[in-house]
């Protein structure tokens, strides 16, 4: 989320001790729950990084951390003291690696910069230092907090205290110490329809840069984990990093001269965003980054954790039970008709259904993808009466409405765009390219955003509105504003103030974030919404790999997880109603169909399946991830309440085992003192075809209670599993 700095008045500020002969330092620590920075504040320069990574002993002294610090001049090297590595790193200072700072005037001067600290000050585990560069004209903020989560967030606050224009190419948000252990890189890449894909990549000498510049985040979410090459998701050590951004980003990792590591994350500037004018500012984004030494799985709960508490923003301050939906899009797409909805509405209803959402559709022209998007009024051919009849028939169930929109988007047939041909993002004198037959507006206009606006706020008030799903499919290209600028930047500050403008007129609407599966999925976006939708891949087994990644980085209770038709429709595959429920009832769960099309059997079932996911969603939804060790052919995963008495597992097949039989599963996050029934919650039962054994259908049935130190480290056999089965384990302590 970009916010203004936290700038408190009355944080006291940290003196320098007389360490260090003619230059003065200090060592500024900050802890959290298991780990620990080491900042060293010297008078010349910004604050050097000595150590981020496990907690360390109260009792280090000073003393002795500037003993073993890096020498202050190596073989070639300057004459003067410099740091290997600061908060913000510049060019110049004897610095060849790669800047988070790039900025110059437009005749070229004060392409360097050499700030100096003017001051750092700290509240608890929060620390603002201020420093300036007075030869190039430069003031600088940078905000720092590690929370007792392990997260470590950073923001930098860059004034242009010169008399002409600055321009600002790169201003990272955070930069960060890993030690030379690092060898590997695990960058998230992807595309629509396949998002949220770990890609390890070895990390040499040299660097690897992560950058997107589409404005949405399907091809690389801005996030990376990074770990020696033996750390595993339960053991070992492992960093990750974050950027609460929806726009461009890049991520850059390289090894230092050292041998240590170098990661750096910012959003990505076109030419011209980052222009100062005198006396102007430029705000970063947040920067969330992680610590674990329990593994990948260590810095997943501390996202998590940190998000829960600091990111998400809920209706009257607490998150309520996260109703169960139905979308229509998978089950009508555009061949919606008003009594055919009405049968849907009470199908669902019928099913446990809490929230119905109308997809795309419903409104103006749009009855395909070439026309209508901008035209925010009902089709009265759909809808002779307006949307509200059917509100009221969804109210009258007791479930909410949910609606469809794209409200960054307008297709060259439609009546906005007719009326408005101006109000398009284009750079003059090039053709307009369309994407789905789409152009994207503006929205930094205040006459758009006021459009817009007022168009969905009518509508929340009058039809009655709980819920909207926000799309946005498709990238930006050659986006200028009216005056020929990029406007790449500002749209993303303009939507997040759109959003908030919504939700401050209508304080119980909630908003998803749906931007095509996994476009929007960033802290940045569900800092100012309540749900993301995590792929338009529905297909259960697609959806282990794209869930299971996503929930490195964000909660599940805000991950669209749902059960679809079969066959799927971008795969093609058909899996059972079993095994596309058990992987989707983790996650903030939903049905992608029309229920009138079931028959009495999978109704049953899938009643069944949603009561199961009712009772269980208390601890799915604030207990702690787990996600045990990895098997090519297994998926075994799961969620441990905060006091470990009770957890959840998800054992899902993928494919035949490549053993005779099938591995042990080893469970984590259990207190090992304490003894656990195991049991398989109706609609759930031991096919014969799975062939358990009679010592097997006694563990699973609850009647041999096994400890936690057993189910960790012994393990327990599962039933043979055919490819593409599933079953979901309760566990509770006796």
């Amino acid at each position: 989320m970009t916010q203004a700095p936290i700038t408190p008045p009355c944080i006291p500020e940290i003196e320098l001790a007389g360490q260090g002969g003619s230059h003065p330092e200090a060592l500024i620590r900050l802890d959290g729950t298991n780990s620990t920075l080491l900042l060293i504040r010297r008078r010349e320069g910004l604050p050097e990084i000595a150590y981020w990574g496990r907690r360390l002993p109260q009792e280090i002294s000073e003393a002795e951390i500037f003993a073993v610090r890096a020498p202050d001049s190596p073989n070639n090297g300057p004459d003067q003291w410099r740091p290997l590595i600061t908060l913000l790193d510049t060019i110049g200072c004897w610095n060849f690696d790669m800047p988070g700072l790039i900025a110059a005037r437009p005749d070229g001067s004060g392409w360097t910069a050499n700030f100096e600290t003017e001051q750092v000050a700290r509240e608890g585990q929060r620390l603002v230092v201020r420093g300036k560069d007075s030869v190039s004209g430069l003031a600088l903020v940078l905000n720092l907090e590690l929370g007792p989560d392990d997260v470590l967030t950073s923001q930098a606050r860059l004034s242009n205290t010169g008399t002409q224009t600055l321009r600002v190419e790169r201003l990272v948000s955070g930069t960060y110490l890993l030690p030379e252990s690092v060898d590997t890189a695990h960058v998230l890449s992807g595309e629509w329809g396949n998002e949220f894909g770990i890609e390890p990549m070895n990390l040499t000498r040299g660097g690897i840069v992560v950058e997107s510049r589409r404005n949405r985040t399907h091809d690389h979410f801005p996030g990376m984990l990074l770990s020696p090459a033996n750390t595993s998701e339960n053991a070992g050590e492992a960093w990750a990093v974050q950027l609460g951004w929806s726009g461009g980003h890049r991520l850059c990792v390289e090894r230092m001269e050292d041998g240590r590591v170098r990661l750096s994350c910012g959003e990505y500037l076109y030419s011209g965003e980052g222009d100062l004018a005198p006396g102007a500012e430029l705000v970063t984004p947040v920067a969330y980054a992680a610590y674990s030494s329990a593994g990948f799985s260590g810095c997943a709960r501390a996202f998590q954790a940190h998000a829960r508490r600091h990111v998400l923003h809920w209706q009257g301050g607490k998150m309520k039970p996260r109703p169960v939906l139905l979308n229509s899009w998978e089950g009508s797409g555009f061949d919606l008709h008003e009594d055919q909805l009405m049968r849907q509405v009470d199908a669902a209803a019928a099913l446990g259904i809490e929230r119905f959402v109308l997809d795309d559709g419903w409104f103006g022209a749009r009855r395909d993808c070439d026309a209508g998007l901008g035209d925010w009024f009902s089709a009265a051919s759909v809808f002779p009466n307006g949307l509200r009849p059917l509100a009221d028939r969804i109210h009258g169930h007791g479930m909410e409405f949910g609606l469809w929109y794209e409200p960054e988007m307008v297709n060259p047939d439609s009546d906005l765009y007719r009326a408005h041909p101006d109000w398009v993002l284009q750079t003059r004198g090039y053709p307009l390219w369309t994407s789905r037959n789409q152009l994207v507006l503006d929205i930094s206009r205040p006459e758009v955003s006021d459009y817009l606006f007022e168009a969905i706020s009518e509508q929340v008030a009058s039809v009655r509105i709980d819920y909207i799903k926000w799309d946005f499919n498709r990238d930006l290209v050659e986006a200028s504003d009216a005056q020929g600028r990029a406007a790449y930047r500002r749209q993303v500050l303009a939507l997040y103030a759109l959003w908030e403008r919504l939700h401050k007129a209508h304080p119980d609407l909630e908003i998803e974030s749906c931007a095509s599966g996994g476009g929007r999925a960033d802290w940045g976006a569900l800092a100012h919404t309540q749900r993301v939708w995590t792929s338009d891949d529905t297909d259960a087994l697609e959806r282990l790999a794209i869930q299971g990644a996503a929930w490195h980085f964000l909660p599940p209770e805000v991950t669209g997880c749902h059960i679809s038709e079969v066959p799927n429709g971008i795969t093609g595959r058909t899996t059972t109603l079993d095994f596309r429920a058990c992987v989707a009832i983790f996650g903030h769960l939903g049905l992608e169909l029309d229920p009138t099309h079931l028959s009495a059997e999978e109704s049953t079932r899938l009643k069944a399946w949603i009561a199961l996911h009712k009772r269980l969603r208390g601890l799915l939804h604030h207990g702690q991830a787990q996600f045990c060790a990895a098997d090519p052919a297994r998926v075994v995963r799961g969620v441990v309440s905060d006091d470990a008495r009770s957890g959840v597992f998800l054992v899902a097949q993928r494919d035949w085992v490549s053993a005779r039989r099938p591995s042990p599963i080893r469970l984590s996050g259990l207190d090992p003192a304490k003894t656990y029934r195991i049991t398989l919650p109706e609609p759930q039962n031991l096919p014969a075809g799975y062939r358990p054994s009679e010592a097997q259908k006694a563990v699973f049935s609850g009647k041999v209670p096994v400890s936690g130190a057993t189910l960790m480290d012994v393990g327990v056999f599962p039933p043979f599993m055919p490819p593409l089965s599933a079953m979901v384990m309760e566990l509770q302590a006796v």
